[in-house]
């Protein structure tokens, strides 16, 4: 064989002994590759777009709160950003690249022809640390996906529980018209027969025409809610093959504020971001301690041209003797680990004061709702017939007819909005701060907390 083809040769063998080489994965990335896994199994079996259910206008909330994890865009966006930083775990423990180098001494003649084969091996500990904080993100990524899948649910449940009180609304404003054109013949009766004048008659008219415009408004913005809806579901607003609810189902009453407090330690997604970034600040401050020990790289040359063929290994060494920059890096990360724990507390008091908040609104519209209904709304109604008996008979005014009837129709509306807000204050409850994945989401079971994990939420009294 030539002896000129001997670089090549040798070249193309060292390249050889190199192919599919694999790296030893670590542990955290096996979990992380695990959790997706499990996911995907749920959302994208296969990387296929999972089987959804046929919505019906009988559907449950449960359909359609399952349907719209599965299907929101915002949600697959947040999916694939997750997959993508699992992935980037992989390279981030990975040995570099090796390194094909050649050589040649050159006089009058070809005197060395040296190819060789290098290799840079990070101190170590360094690619276990880099893993570790690729696989943190990676962790950290997760939480934004399960947070846009409790996001897609809570947007369902929330112009769900609105176009149903919209209808109500509309309902009642209409049932109002109704009665005011009663009201106007009345007054029409009473001007015939001398009991009444003709601004009686033109007051029940101004009543309905204002009435007429609220209805029309309502009615356009109830397209405006539809579209909302269809838009939480994944569909273009005007996609009319997505089925408008027509039954309603009431939310469960929340639990105690320490009931509800505890969950939120456990599941809600914003704070165990936030967690998962403390656990990102851990991981890159041990990388940066790593900073302090040295890189080395090793590699061996072949004089292929001579006789015997001449072997010269070689290595280096970096030499990490700049202290203020170790330092400064050291510090870095203590203060980037620092500020997600100051970021974790203040969620968790932030958490505990919305739920106050929610839970004073759940009992103050409940209150109101009891009180219109029970109460008010029964005398209303006995002052509106009070009203129309006594101006039949001589013995009230029109106003009087008219300013009944207006108090009947606020305390109704009254009640539609106390009832609205009560179930918006349980979906809140529900999804956003204790953040109680609906059944059929695809998110990773609940585990507890380590025990060294800052999770106890502020205590809260509302």
């Amino acid at each position: 064989m030539p002896r000129s083809r001997f670089p090549v040769l040798t070249a193309t063998a060292m390249a050889s002994a190199l192919v599919g080489c694999a790296g030893t994965p670590t542990s955290t990335e096996r979990q992380a590759r695990s959790d997706l896994e499990s996911v995907r199994s749920m959302y994208r079996p296969g990387d296929a777009e999972p089987t959804l259910t046929t919505l019906t206008a009988q559907s449950t909330i449960a359909d359609y709160l399952r349907y719209a994890m599965l299907n929101s865009p915002r949600v697959e966006a947040a999916y694939y950003a997750w997959a993508s930083s699992v992935e980037r775990i992989t390279p981030a423990r990975s040995l570099p690249d090796p390194r094909l180098t050649f050589e040649a001494d050159i006089a009058d003649v070809l005197d060395a022809v040296m190819p060789g084969l290098m290799l840079d091996l990070p101190g170590p500990g360094k690619l276990r640390a880099a893993g570790d904080v690729a696989a943190a993100e990676a962790r950290v990524g997760y939480f934004g996906f399960e947070s846009e899948v409790l996001a897609a649910a809570y947007a369902t449940k929330s112009a769900y529980i609105r176009l149903h009180f919209l209808n109500d609304t509309i309902r009642v404003q209409r049932e109002a018209f109704v009665l005011l054109g009663d009201v106007e013949s009345q007054a029409q009766q009473q001007v015939g027969a001398a009991r009444g004048t003709i601004q009686d008659v033109l007051r029940a008219q101004i009543e309905r025409d204002q009435l007429s415009n609220q209805i029309a408004n309502l009615e356009d913005s109830r397209s405006v809610l539809e579209a909302e809806f269809r838009a939480a579901l994944g569909h273009a607003p005007d996609e009319s093959s997505v089925p408008i609810p027509t039954t309603f189902e009431v939310g469960t009453s929340p639990s105690s504020a320490d009931a509800v407090l505890a969950l939120a330690s456990e599941r809600n997604p914003v704070l165990r971001r936030m967690e998962a970034d403390v656990r990102r600040g851990e991981a890159m401050l041990d990388l940066a301690r790593t900073s302090r020990v040295p890189d080395f790289t090793v590699g061996i040359e072949a004089d292929v041209k001579a006789n015997p063929i001449m072997w010269r290994p070689t290595a280096s060494m970096t030499l990490p003797i700049w202290r203020d920059k170790i330092a400064a890096e050291i510090a870095a990360a203590q203060a980037e680990k620092q500020s997600a724990e100051a970021r974790l507390s203040a969620e968790q008091i932030a958490i505990a004061a919305e739920l106050a908040s929610m839970l004073y609104m759940y009992r103050e519209s409940g209150r109101n709702a009891a009180l219109f209904g029970s109460t008010l709304l029964p005398k209303a109604q006995q002052s509106l017939d009070a009203a129309r008996s006594g101006y039949a008979s001589g013995r009230s005014s029109f106003l009087d007819v008219i300013d009944a009837q207006r108090r009947l129709l606020e305390f109704e509306l009254s009640a539609i909005e106390a009832r609205t807000q009560q179930e918006l204050s349980i979906a809140s409850i529900s999804l956003v701060i204790a953040g109680a994945a609906p059944d059929g989401a695809p998110v990773l079971p609940v585990n507890p907390p380590r025990a060294s994990q800052p999770t106890e939420l502020k205590e809260a009294r509302p």
